[in-house]
């Protein structure tokens, strides 16, 4: 996409006239819902350093706009990549290649959505976690989208920076601020996010291929990838038990993190012995670890403050 193409459809006559409907599936709610839920446990985790700083109204004012600002991303990401999402099965029935939104009309939700949500969260919160959502938006849709993910088959490991800034963000509309604790919810999402998409890439290589998309098992191969997500879980599970080891969750958190991780472990297994269906299976399961392993979090630190 050349500086020409986007200042023209940018340029262009915005009627937006289309189902609203349209307009929130082009956000990626399920994306959305996951940076809601992971940003607002950064908060929680946050909250239980100071308590008194507790603000029901510009915490949900805070979460609102990291929701947004996740949002936006999507919206940018669908527009740049609306050749390729035409040609996947996966993704030709999103809202720009099916044509039920123009191209310029995403553009510009997406710019608009992407400044709005970095104002409100710096006049209502504060303007550290304003300047991470920011960073965030441009990382997911330039560094990750335009940059990365046609040219590396890294682009999912370094891209999923990202997803793992919520809880970051989320820490720091308390704080102002970031911490060892918040650092290392990031390092979860962050190892966490080659084996969950390297298992989507698995089931959907064929059209990745199709696409020219440089996913690990389209250049090096079904079994390379099994194998290097073998390794990220391998690297997971030690990390995920930090929060414990660091002093800053009780037995709660680590059991939790022992049994996700050991489930985590077997469905990989599964994965590398090539059983039936087991890259649907850890796709799925990956979502759930991180749903319970966040969850226990939240729980761990309300047992041990009330």
């Amino acid at each position: 996409m050349n500086t020409k193409t986007f200042t023209n459809e940018l340029n262009t006559s915005i009627k937006f006239g289309n189902s609203p409907i349209d307009y929130f599936i082009l956000m990626k709610p399920r994306v959305m819902s996951l940076v809601v839920f992971t940003a607002f446990v950064g908060y929680f985790v946050g909250l239980f350093e100071n308590f008194d700083r507790l603000n029901p109204i510009l915490a949900t004012i805070g979460i609102f706009a990291i929701a947004i600002g996740a949002g936006a991303s999507g919206v940018l990401n669908q527009w740049y990549e609306r050749d390729i999402d035409s040609i996947m099965e996966r993704t030709k029935n999103r809202p720009i290649p099916s044509k039920k939104i123009d191209p310029s009309e995403a553009l510009t939700f997406g710019i608009i959505l992407s400044f709005i949500s970095i104002i409100i969260l710096g006049l209502a919160v504060n303007w550290f976690s304003s300047l991470l959502l920011a960073f965030t938006i441009i990382f997911y849709a330039v560094i990750y989208t335009v940059l990365l993910k046609r040219s590396t088959i890294q682009n999912i490991v370094i891209g999923g920076a990202s997803g793992a800034f919520p809880p970051v963000i989320g820490y720091s509309l308390i704080n102002g601020n970031i911490s060892v604790e918040s650092l290392l919810l990031f390092g979860i999402i962050f190892l966490w996010t080659p084996p969950h998409f390297w298992a989507l890439a698995l089931l959907r290589q064929n059209e990745y291929k199709l696409a020219n998309i440089p996913m690990l098992p389209v250049v090096h191969g079904e079994k390379t990838t099994r194998k290097y997500i073998l390794y990220y879980v391998l690297l997971l599970l030690p990390f995920s038990m930090l929060p414990f080891a660091l002093g800053y969750s009780s037995l709660i958190y680590l059991s939790t993190s022992v049994i996700l991780g050991l489930e985590f472990l077997r469905r990989t297994h599964a994965l590398i012995k090539v059983k039936n269906n087991s890259e649907n299976k850890l796709f799925l399961f990956s979502i759930t670890y991180l749903f319970l392993l966040f969850l226990s979090i939240c729980l761990d630190k309300f047992y041990q403050n009330f």
